[in-house]
């Protein structure tokens, strides 16, 4: 028996004490989403053609290195999106194309929900073409979206609305060396009445952690250094932190349910196979797979109501 000084010890060490519970709750991942098709977008930049004039004047001399960056990052989040459909979905189809494709295979694929990828990049270097076309699609599709993290950034400015640093500085004047969110940090949610957190007023549900049904916290991965100013209009916000207010929108309005999150929520299954004791990610990023699956219940819902 460990005596109560030792047990203090280690509460002390744990990442995240809760109610000074020195354990997190395992639980198998069921596959409760019976079928889907969905359309996956990687909103990075591949080819010279995404680039915007700027961009090419900027980059000039370094624009292969830095797309062959993009490409690598977004081949990871895409593929982390992937992952979660495929683990949480038993009749899974999914298709990834990039945002300048959006329109012709929403057309061809006909999918019941969207998922947008991260970006990298602040959007005026992007084609001021693909920008107008996507801010175009996303004010009249009725498919159901989940925007991630930069995606949730071109969402809310296809709106309206304006992105500024962490540190509320315009992007032109700080390109690099910006304040960030990284890591798993807490956010709290706003509107605990969303369908989306389903379960949450619930003391005895098994759904959300104890620190969700008592407190209205969510612990997600974060890794950006932009965020929206404010909300757009038609959406209303859901999750907010201290350095970043917009963490989560919804809009339900017009026919259209649109999700937007600037955490990465897609990062539940990432490196499942390489941890040998597939513990420590798959709690940790809990409350991410939770919203996602979530998510697609909603969306399969609309898609066919």
């Amino acid at each position: 028996m460990l005596d109560a000084g030792v047990k203090q010890d280690l509460l002390e060490e744990l990442p995240f004490p809760y109610n000074g519970r020195a354990f997190c709750r395992y639980e198998p991942i069921e596959k409760r989403v019976e079928h889907a098709r969905i359309l996956i977008v990687n909103s990075l930049l591949r080819y010279e053609s995404d680039m915007s004039e700027l961009a090419r004047a900027d980059w000039n001399g370094s624009t292969e290195s830095r797309l062959r960056f993009e490409n690598k990052v977004s081949g990871m989040a895409c593929n982390n999106i992937a992952q979660n459909v495929i683990r949480l979905v038993r009749q899974p189809k999914t298709l990834t194309v990039h945002l300048s494709e959006l329109t012709e295979a929403t057309h061809d694929f006909r999918p019941d929900a969207i998922v947008m990828s991260g970006t990298y990049s602040d959007f005026d270097y992007y084609n001021p073409a693909h920008l107008a076309r996507f801010a175009e699609f996303i004010k009249g599709t009725k498919i159901p979206v989940l925007a991630i993290c930069g995606s949730h950034q071109l969402v809310a400015q296809s709106f309206g609305s304006h992105l500024v640093t962490l540190d509320d500085k315009e992007l032109s004047e700080k390109r690099s060396d910006r304040v960030v969110e990284y890591q798993y940090k807490l956010v709290k949610i706003t509107d605990t009445s969303d369908p989306i957190f389903e379960g949450i007023q619930d003391q005895t549900s098994g759904v959300w952690q104890d620190y969700t049904k008592e407190d209205d916290i969510l612990r997600v991965w974060q890794n950006h250094g932009v965020q929206v100013d404010g909300v757009p209009d038609g959406f209303k916000l859901l999750a907010t932190s201290y350095l970043c207010k917009n963490q989560m929108m919804v809009k339900r309005a017009d026919g259209q349910l649109i999700y937007c999150v600037q955490f990465h929520l897609e990062k539940s299954f990432e490196d499942w196979s390489k941890n040998p004791t597939r513990w420590e990610h798959p709690n940790e990023s809990r409350d991410g797979r939770v919203l996602f699956e979530n998510f697609l219940q909603l969306a399969i819902a609309h898609a066919h109501n």
